[in-house]
């Protein structure tokens, strides 16, 4: 049996590196098979293509889930870098959902933001996320647009040996993120897209970069951070996963506190500004998620 990674998946079409040679189309066995990008995989081959006969277990699965289907982003991740920009301004609610989702899985998140060259804007913006850096989230500044040997150097002290999923919303700049560290990134979509013959413009699917020759360093780059569903993690699991709240639940009253409006409870005790504090928008979020998830349990 041969192993090999999944760069690229389009329906029941996966695009897998071999250990050596060169990259080759193979469609996984049975009906409900269902491959992600970052999967390694045992293969074996049918004339030109493969089969995949089986997925390795994975370390973690980075996916969102609304009320009807799941989207898996990526298997075996090391890192999520999600990327916002100070304009145009990002969504808060998105970008705790996508940290959500990454602790729930265990994988360290870091926040990159973009366009530190708009002065006012960015300040805005780095006010908005202190409650982040209160909460202990890596925050990198960047201006893509400008300063770009200094960037690529400051993103690969961060990314160098890991396997790294990149998120944001458009018009963050996740384009010129990508093709600043994989150069050429746009030629390898676009053969990408016609070997799985998907006929889709890059940013529809999921896609796999080696950053540099050694294969150290990866860049996996997705879409689909517009609507982010977290309905497959319980209302009561929300609180352990946002750092800043699960540092005062142990102070809470009630075994089973909501955090909502129970006397004695710790985490509405610590609402407020600064370090080892709740701040009221992360609160705010808190809230509407749990009761988000809430209406949608039977």
């Amino acid at each position: 049996m041969n192993r090999g990674r999944v760069v690229a998946s389009h329906g029941r079409h996966a695009l897998v590196e071999p250990e050596d040679g060169p990259r080759l189309i193979c469609h996984p066995r049975g009906k409900k098979s269902q491959v992600v990008v970052g999967d390694v995989v045992q293969w074996q081959p049918t004339g030109d293509e493969g089969s995949i006969e089986k997925v390795e277990p994975r370390r973690n699965l980075f996916y969102r889930r609304d009320e009807i289907r799941t989207k898996s982003f990526a298997a075996n991740l090391d890192l999520v870098l999600v990327l916002v920009a100070a304009e145009p301004e990002f969504s808060e609610s998105q970008l705790a959902r996508a940290l959500i989702a990454a602790e729930a899985e265990r994988i360290p998140p870091l926040i990159a933001l973009n366009k530190s060259d708009l002065v006012e804007p960015f300040e805005r913006a780095w006010r908005r996320l202190l409650p982040y850096q209160n909460a202990h989230y890596g925050i990198l500044p960047l201006s893509l647009r400008l300063s770009k040997d200094v960037d690529r150097e400051h993103l690969m002290k961060h990314l160098h040996g890991k396997t790294t999923l990149v998120l944001g919303p458009s018009g963050a700049g996740k384009s010129t993120l990508i093709n600043l560290l994989v150069p050429g990134a746009q030629a390898q979509t676009g053969e990408i897209s016609q070997a799985l013959n998907s006929g889709k413009h890059t940013t529809t699917s999921t896609t796999w970069y080696w950053v540099d020759k050694a294969s150290n360093t990866a860049l996996i780059d997705s879409p689909g951070f517009q609507e982010f569903g977290l309905h497959h993690i319980e209302p009561t699991q929300l609180a352990s996963l946002m750092p800043d709240l699960k540092e005062h639940v142990p102070g809470c009253k009630f075994y089973n506190c909501t955090h909502l409006h129970e006397p004695g409870c710790a985490v509405m005790a610590a609402i407020g500004e600064g370090p080892h504090h709740v701040s009221p928008s992360r609160h705010r979020i808190y809230s509407e998620l749990f009761a988000e998830l809430s209406t949608t349990r039977y």
